[in-house]
């Protein structure tokens, strides 16, 4: 049996995505950020804005540009997605029905401002409508928490079958208390320190986790100082739990990645763990002084997904690992 299987015996496996969020507004931005993903590879995923990259009057000529992009032979990955208008915008089902016309070719819709999961579900429902009719079924929603009734439902929001992510918008959750929360709590250190802040970060990501969905966590306003991304991604993964994150600028990528990406001497640690554990069938064993069983196998399953997933160069033992034949593979 493949390891996965083995692992997880059945049951869904938490949703892996490329660990960086590249948004891009203007038409000019998204052929830079498209070339940059031509150049690197799909190990970060792009998300085309409807919401702020329209300008006033031009809502529905911008969609149709997005769409086009999408369309075209420039997306070499399908590994674009769209931020749409938030539920209760009058552009928000023509976003929808526009974007939805390349829906064979989009990797997700991107929902922003829900107030609860009614909204979320509403949103679906909408997408299913039109993607449906591109011929395109479970077509992946990321839904933005950043309003109040968002947070208090992100564990129903994240249950959602349709759902993969669920992505912090500390901007517009911070502007939501109305200077009850100061705004050097938008930026390092305070989004990491100030009491509100931490609760819903951490709230989101364990929603995510307890449905193995993917939590994004938001942006890095300091677009000029690579090392301040850098530590904000690490706080994020190392301290509050997310696997993934926003960039607004191309300068955010590489160090976002590089941040969630496993060190080397963890994904040789992982494979040597669970090669030694393919060998005792899967049974407990003890390596270097350490007992390790199936939960444990679990993370370091994981780790090398990881890693496969930044395009990290993986030992030929773990490659091995990633790239048996499962046994529905087999089967056909």
């Amino acid at each position: 049996m493949h390891p996965s299987e083995v692992l997880f015996q059945g049951k869904r496996q938490p949703l892996l995505l490329a660990a960086c969020d590249h948004y891009a507004g203007s038409e000019k931005l998204m052929r830079k950020s498209i070339a940059l993903q031509q150049e690197l590879g799909p190990l970060f995923d792009i998300t085309f804005d409807c919401e702020d990259g329209a300008s006033a009057g031009n809502e529905e000529s911008h969609a149709h540009m997005i769409a086009g992009l999408l369309a075209s032979d420039e997306n070499q990955f399908n590994r674009i997605g769209v931020r749409v208008h938030d539920v209760d915008s009058p552009f928000f089902a023509r976003d929808v029905e526009i974007i939805c016309g390349a829906a064979s070719r989009l990797a997700y819709i991107a929902v922003p401002k829900v107030g609860g999961v009614q909204d979320a579900m509403l949103a679906i429902d909408l997408i299913n409508l039109h993607a449906r009719r591109a011929g395109r079924d479970n077509l992946p929603v990321h839904i933005l928490i950043e309003t109040h009734g968002a947070l208090r439902d992100a564990y129903a929001i994240a249950a959602l079958p349709q759902v993969e992510c669920l992505s912090f918008g500390i901007m517009d959750f911070v502007s939501a208390h109305y200077g009850a929360i100061p705004a050097a709590a938008m930026r390092t250190p305070g989004q990491f320190t100030h009491p509100l802040v931490v609760r819903a970060k951490l709230e989101v990501a364990a929603a995510c986790h307890a449905h193995g969905k993917v939590p994004s966590h938001n942006v890095t306003t300091d677009v000029r100082d690579s090392a301040v991304v850098a530590n904000d991604a690490q706080r994020a993964t190392a301290e509050f739990g997310y696997t993934r994150m926003w960039s607004i600028h191309p300068d955010q990528i590489k160090p976002i990645i590089k941040a969630f990406t496993p060190r080397l001497s963890e994904v040789n640690e992982a494979s040597n763990i669970l090669n030694e554990a393919l060998r005792a069938n899967w049974g407990p064993i003890t390596q270097n002084g350490r007992l390790h069983d199936r939960a444990s196998y679990r993370y370091y399953w994981t780790v090398l997904q990881r890693a496969k997933l930044a395009g990290l160069g993986l030992p030929e033992a773990a490659a091995a690992l990633l790239n048996a034949p499962s046994s529905s593979t087999t089967e056909n």
